[in-house]
């Protein structure tokens, strides 16, 4: 097997802050320009000796075996893999390995390099230390980013082995020895706010359907609504922005990959994966069904006509600030509430609404040409963030159903494998990338003031189920047509049968 650095690279050097210098690949701009051209390319002629495991592209690894990966992974006393790989490969190496086994095999690696410098020359002898601290950053840089795959007991375990072989390199000091217990106190960290979050997860996986109750009647005009609690568009999106950076923040690059690994295992019958992960995903895309019910919830139950005209105009406005934010996951959460059957038949009531910025936002959701409009908003949204000086101008939350849709088509149309049976990189580059930007974007911190009482009445204001939408709608502006009648004349049996 060839160990090789990638094509025409060169290395550079930079302190870890404990007195270890480490040589590393040049850190390019993550996922530039790794897309161009077919998976078929070879090894670049500057290699000397052609390999053909792992192929090469344009300098990037676009396929190869699982081995040849792992082992492009494990620093050696002169080579340290690039940033971009070691993202790509540890979030793309569970869909083919369990974290423990491949915590295993980097440990065999090791041992092995370690064995040979400690065997070789008193010159290889000599960068045992080194040696030691580039595997202490990877170790680093893979417990701080898939902390995660650190929680079952198997994965410690081969963590403290591997540790502990490390620790060997310093023994005279203790540096190393700091470092590693630095490191796992972090980890140990991570874990623990995480596990605190799983505690809770319960309330957000929760159906819409079921946090509202199936109402009898419509209620009365002086019940509370949004509006007596916030009348500003643009205050309620910032809130709204709040809630989602929040829900988002609790979306790790893993929970992410599980779409691959749980489809794996759906269509191989094998677990690839821990598909009860996706509580996160799940929990997420409830807080958009929940926000489009409580839009449509909003306007159904609101008995005058006039006063239901201007909730109608307000949640416009709404979508409207949420779309300016870079907000497009709300923003499509609150047109897709107005285009709910109940709320969308009030036809006496769209009437008398000035429907021309509606019509601007659902041009920007329009779905033709996968989402073309859309796609081209987020676009601008992320050129923005990308230059902006500050928190308010990085926003940018995606239509995450959209966004998920993304990553399962990505992994549906391109295998895993190739026909010679090496990995499919090239696909995971691909994947990662999108994976990498959103997790950029949930870093933001919301620059918006919160406030607890708007966001209190978001979260937990009764949400009507669809049966009390169609009855609140119904007795607002009665059946116009037989097929609605039927509707009205169904639900007023099943009602007089509960009483």
């Amino acid at each position: 097997m060839c160990r090789r650095r990638c094509p025409s690279a060169k290395t550079s050097s930079y302190s870890n802050g404990e007195g270890f210098i480490i040589e590393t690949m040049p850190q390019t701009p993550i996922f530039s320009s790794m897309l161009g051209s077919s998976c078929s390319g070879q090894v670049q002629p500057d290699m000397g000796e052609r390999c053909v495991d792992p192929v090469y592209q344009d300098g990037n690894i676009v396929s190869g075996s699982l081995e040849a990966l792992i082992e492009r992974l494990v620093p050696t006393m002169d080579y340290y893999p690039d940033r971009t790989y070691i993202f790509t490969f540890l979030l793309s190496s569970r869909v083919f390995i369990h974290p423990h086994e491949l915590l295993a095999k980097v440990g065999q690696i090791c041992i092995k390099q370690k064995q040979q410098l400690e065997a070789g020359t008193e010159a290889e002898k000599a960068k045992l230390k080194s040696f030691a601290a580039k595997i202490i950053q990877l170790l680093k840089e893979w417990t701080e980013t898939f902390p995660y795959d650190f929680q079952d007991e198997k994965s410690m375990k081969e963590l403290k082995e591997i540790a502990h072989r490390i620790t060997q390199c310093d023994e005279e000091n203790g540096t190393v020895k700091k470092i590693i217990s630095q490191m796992t106190q972090n980890l140990l960290m991570a874990l623990s706010a995480r596990s605190q979050y799983q505690e809770i997860k319960e309330k957000f996986r929760q159906p819409a359907m079921d946090k509202g109750t199936i109402l009898k009647t419509k209620p009365q005009s002086t019940q509370k609504d949004i509006l007596s609690v916030c009348c500003d568009p643009l205050i309620l999106a910032q809130q709204l922005t709040h809630i989602e950076l929040e829900r988002v923040s609790n979306i790790y690059p893993e929970d992410l990959m599980q779409i691959v690994s749980h489809m794996d295992s759906l269509d191989n019958h094998k677990c690839r994966g821990d598909v009860t992960k996706t509580y996160n995903l799940e929990a997420y895309d409830n807080w958009f069904n929940c926000l489009s019910m409580l839009v449509a919830t909003e306007i159904c139950r609101v008995v005058k006509k006039k006063q239901r005209t201007r909730m109608v105009e307000f949640f416009i406005d709404v979508a409207r600030e949420c779309f300016n934010i870079g907000n497009f996951n709300s923003m499509m959460a609150i047109i897709s509430g107005m285009n709910l059957s109940p709320v969308a038949r009030l036809k006496k009531t769209w009437s008398k609404v000035k429907t021309a910025k509606f019509d601007v936002l659902e041009h920007h959701m329009d779905p033709s040409s996968n989402f073309c409009n859309y796609r081209t908003a987020l676009q601008g949204a992320a050129q923005r963030s990308q230059t902006a000086n500050s928190n308010r101008e990085k926003i940018v939350i995606p239509v995450f159903n959209l966004f998920i849709k993304d990553i399962y088509f990505l992994h549906k149309i391109h295998t895993n494998r190739l026909p010679n049976g090496q990995i499919n990189f090239k696909k995971f580059w691909e994947i990662s990338r999108q994976i990498h930007d959103f997790l950029t974007w949930k870093q933001v911190e919301c620059p918006f003031e919160k406030d607890k009482k708007i966001q209190s009445y978001l979260l937990t204001a009764p949400i009507y189920s669809e049966e009390a939408l169609f009855i609140a709608s119904f007795e607002s502006e009665g059946p116009e047509n037989h097929m609605e009648k039927d509707s009205w004349k169904t639900l007023r049996t099943t009602l007089l049968n509960r009483a």
